[in-house]
C-alpha cells in the first residue's frame, strides 16, 4: 500500500489491509524475530490531509510522516540535534558541508539509501513549480555534489547558522530516487501498513531500519478523533495509549490521575493572519488596530484554560539564544489606539469581515470566538467561518479569509524559524495571504546568513521592528501544550519549544513498560 492509497482508499486496499491484519494477529510473536509485537495506538487530533513528503498540513500529518520518512539529521527524544541517515557531517569549508550515510541504511522496498536518493530529494524540494513547504528555506544550497554513494556534499550558497536544523525538518526528509507521485518510498522506522480515510492510519516496524534497537513497538495504529473530548474519553476508557491535543480543560483531571500523565511544552503560540489583496486588511494600520483590540488574557484562560502566557510582539520561541524582548515595539491591549489607527486608516466605522478558524480544534474556536468579541467592541463585526480542519488548510491557501486564527510551533529554536512564516518567496497557509515584504525578507537572509551571534542579534532585533511596523501577522499568545498517556508508556517525551511539532522523532524510543 503507498502513501496514495492510505489517503484515497479503495474498498479492496481496506481489506487487503485489514486481511493482513488478521494474518498477522494469527501469527506467534516469533514472526516478528527481533521486532516487540506490541501496536501503540495513538489517538491523533484530524485525519491527516495529505502525508506527502515535503508538505506541510499540520501536526497530525507530520507525526506520521516522521514514520515513514527520514533525513539526514534528526532531533532525539531531548531535542538534542542528531544524526539519521547520515552517520556524520563535516563542514570542509563554512559553505560547504559533507554528510557521510549510514552503510546499513535503506528505503523500504530494500534499496540503499545513496547520495544519488539525497540529491533528487533535495531537487524535488527546490525545483521550479515545486510547492514543498521548504522550498524558500533551501534555496540558500548552491550545488549538491554525489562524491560517492554513501557521501553527499552539499555547497551552500553563503554560511548558514541553521543548515543542520532544516535538515532535521519533517518537510525535508530523504525518498528514494525511484518514488513517484503513487508510490513514495521512504526509509523511516515503520512502513504503511493500511488505512482507512478519516478513520485511521497504521504503520508496521520496519525491520530493517538502521537502528537495531528502534522503534520499540511492532506498529503504531493512528486514530482519527476530530473532537477533542472524545479522544480524552478514548484515553480514559484505555481505547487508546497516548493522544495528542490534550484539552486545556483535562489537565488538572490528569496531573491528578493515578492511571494518566503528560508531556507538556510552553512554545507553540496563536496568532492571526489577514488577507491583504484588498479591502481594509490591506492597510497596516487597520491590522494595528487588530493588535491593539485583543486583551490576550482572556484568549488564555477561555481557550487554554490559563494555561498559557499572552505574546504581545515577535514570537522570538523558548530556547532561543538571542533575547529580543522590545516593549516599544508590541500591542498591549488599548482599546482608544486601536480606534484611532481605524480612524486614520479611514475606518471610524468600521466594517464586516470574515473570520476564518476551524471547529477541528476547541482552541482555534475558542480564540476565534474571543477575538470576534473584541473585535465587535471597535466596530470590526467578523463573521466566524469554523470549517474541518483540510477545509480550513485550502481556505488558507486560496485566501478565503478576511481575517484567520492559527496557531504553531515553528521549526526549532530560534529566531530563523520564522522564515517559513514572513518570507514571501514561498507562500502557505500559514502565513497572510498576499503579505509581501522585501524589507522583511532582506532582514530574515541578512540573519541567516550571519554567523557570528552578535551580529545576528543586531539583525533581529531589527526584524522585530519590522515586524510591528508591517503587521505580517498579529501574535495572540504562547500556549502551553501536552500529549497525555497511559502510565505504561514509557520512553515519549514532547520536545521543547518550537520543537513540540517534531515530538514524533520521540515516538521511536516509545515502548511500554
Amino acid at each position: 500500500m503507498t502513501p496514495s492509497d492510505c489517503l484515497n482508499p479503495t474498498r479492496r486496499s481496506v481489506l487487503i489491509s485489514l486481511g493482513t491484519g488478521v494474518v498477522a494477529l494469527t501469527l506467534p510473536q516469533v514472526t516478528f524475530a527481533q521486532a516487540p509485537a506490541s501496536v501503540l495506538k495513538f489517538g491523533l487530533s484530524t485525519f491527516p490531509p495529505t502525508i506527502k513528503p515535503f508538505d506541510n498540513t499540520g501536526g497530525a500529518a507530520n507525526t506520521v510522516k516522521l514514520m515513514l520518512y527520514r533525513g539526514l539529521m534528526g532531533y532525539d527524544a531531548t531535542g538534542k540535534l542528531v544524526t539519521e541517515l547520515a552517520e556524520s557531517v563535516e563542514w570542509s569549508d563554512p559553505t560547504t558541508a559533507v554528510f557521510k550515510l549510514r552503510q546499513n541504511a535503506v528505503f523500504h522496498d530494500g534499496s540503499p539509501v545513496t547520495a544519488a536518493d539525497v540529491a533528487y530529494s533535495l531537487n524535488e524540494i527546490t525545483k521550479d513549480g515545486s510547492t514543498a513547504y521548504l522550498k524558500s528555506d533551501l534555496k540558500i544550497i548552491a550545488a549538491v555534489e554525489a562524491v560517492d554513494d554513501k557521501t553527499v556534499r552539499i555547497k551552500l550558497k553563503a554560511p548558514s547558522a541553521v543548515f543542520l536544523d532544516l535538515m532535521a525538518s519533517y518537510c525535508c526528509p530523504v525518498i528514494s530516487k525511484k518514488s513517484t507521485d503513487s508510490e513514495i518510498i521512504g526509509a523511516g522506522p515503520f512502513t504503511l501498513k493500511g488505512s482507512e480515510k478519516n478513520v485511521y492510519i497504521e504503520v508496521a516496524r520496519f525491520k530493517d531500519f538502521y537502528l537495531a534497537d528502534q522503534p520499540k513497538v511492532g506498529g503504531i495504529r493512528f486514530v482519527a478523533y476530530a473532537d477533542e473530548n472524545l479522544r480524552y474519553a478514548a484515553l480514559e476508557a484505555g481505547d487508546v495509549d497516548l493522544i495528542e491535543y490534550l484539552p486545556w480543560t483535562q489537565f488538572d483531571t490528569v496531573e491528578a490521575s493515578k492511571a494518566l500523565k503528560m508531556k507538556t511544552t510552553l512554545g507553540p503560540f496563536m496568532f492571526l493572519l489577514f488577507n491583504v489583496t484588498s479591502g481594509p486588511f490591506a492597510n497596516p494600520k487597520v491590522r494595528q488596530a487588530v493588535g491593539y483590540a485583543i486583551e490576550r488574557q482572556d484568549i488564555v484562560d477561555a481557550a487554554f484554560a490559563g494555561r498559557g502566557e499572552p505574546l504581545y510582539g515577535f514570537p522570538n520561541p523558548r530556547g532561543s539564544k538571542f533575547d529580543l524582548a522590545d516593549p516599544a515595539h508590541e500591542w498591549k491591549y488599548d482599546v482608544e489606539k486601536a480606534k484611532a489607527l481605524l480612524a486614520e486608516a479611514g475606518y471610524a466605522n468600521g466594517f464586516e469581515c470574515r473570520l476564518l478558524a476551524t471547529a477541528t480544534y476547541g482552541m482555534h474556536q475558542d480564540t476565534a470566538s474571543v477575538v470576534q468579541a473584541y473585535l465587535g467592541a471597535i466596530g470590526i463585526n467578523a463573521t466566524l467561518h469554523l470549517p474541518d480542519w483540510g477545509t480550513r488548510v485550502t481556505a488558507g491557501k486560496e485566501g478565503k479569509y478576511d481575517i484567520a486564527v492559527h496557531g504553531t510551533s515553528g521549526n526549532y529554536n530560534d529566531p530563523d524559524a520564522l522564515w517559513s512564516l514572513l518570507y514571501s518567496g514561498n507562500p502557505s497557509y500559514l502565513q497572510s495571504f498576499g503579505f509581501k515584504s522585501a524589507r522583511i525578507d532582506g532582514l530574515l537572509e541578512q540573519g541567516r546568513n550571519a554567523v557570528d551571534p552578535d551580529k545576528r542579534k543586531a539583525i533581529y532585533q531589527q526584524l522585530v521592528v519590522a515586524y510591528y511596523e508591517e503587521v505580517p501577522q498579529v501574535p495572540l499568545n504562547w500556549r502551553i501544550q501536552a500529549y497525555a498517556m497511559k502510565q505504561s508508556v514509557e520512553g515519549f517525551e514532547q520536545l521543547p519549544g518550537f520543537l513540540s511539532g517534531s515530538s514524533g522523532y520521540a515516538l521511536d524510543e516509545t515502548k511500554f513498560a
